[in-house]
């Protein structure tokens, strides 16, 4: 079934609940369709009276938030081990080449990578949890944390709402295209660190073999 004809067979009380709760699980490290849940109950919002959008963009705000900071919790107590044990078990998500990458952004950006991580959708899944590992003092990720929370989340809601009210006539197509593009966009944000990943191991390894060597 459809995500947004699922979503209309359930009170907006429950869509609230479950935009904030798959947003917050997907920010505490687990690979979750966040985005594609916070488009399709945009779009829902713009169709359904009952459904009031500043209330739904307040629910995925909190849930991205919360969820970061529970990922970070985890990700400073756990340290490298919690990383290892999340690539036993998410290896195509928190395989070592990720996990570099992911590593090389915060050590080149810092607040920005946790920032600018809501936007990408592998990096909203490490944001948290890497923060901690690298002990990130609390305040800085919150800050950053916060107002990627808000910005992604309330904007993402506000232009997804306001485009579904405009473009009126043609919302059931665009219900498609959103969740299209929305897809192709994770789609391609991963695959593109996926082969930034893949450089990342090569390198390392590389690195080893001439350690190694000498």
């Amino acid at each position: 079934m459809h995500v947004q004809e699922w979503l209309e067979t359930v009170p907006a009380v429950a869509v609230y609940a479950l935009v904030g709760l798959v947003i917050g699980l997907e920010s505490l490290g687990i690979p979750l369709p966040g985005e594609i849940i916070l488009v399709s109950s945009a779009l829902l919002a713009s169709q359904h009276g009952e459904i009031d959008p500043v209330v739904l963009g307040a629910s995925a705000t909190t849930g991205a938030i919360i969820g970061d900071s529970i990922g970070y919790a985890i990700g400073r107590k756990g340290g490298r081990p919690l990383l290892a044990w999340l690539g036993t078990k998410f290896p195509k998500h928190f395989s070592e080449g990720h996990i570099a990458t992911a590593e090389r952004s915060f050590e080149k950006w810092g607040m920005g990578a946790v920032f600018f991580g809501r936007f990408v959708a592998l990096l909203r899944i490490f944001a948290g949890p890497l923060a901690g590992v690298l002990r990130m003092p609390y305040w800085k990720f919150l800050i950053a944390n916060v107002l990627g929370g808000i910005v992604w989340a309330g904007g993402t809601t506000a232009v997804i709402y306001y485009v579904g009210i405009v473009a009126e006539s043609w919302l059931k197509r665009f219900s498609w295209l959103g969740l299209v593009a929305a897809v192709l966009l994770g789609l391609t944000s991963m695959l593109v660190l996926k082969r930034k990943a893949k450089q990342a191991q090569q390198q390392t390894q590389q690195a080893g073999t001439v350690a190694a060597a000498e």
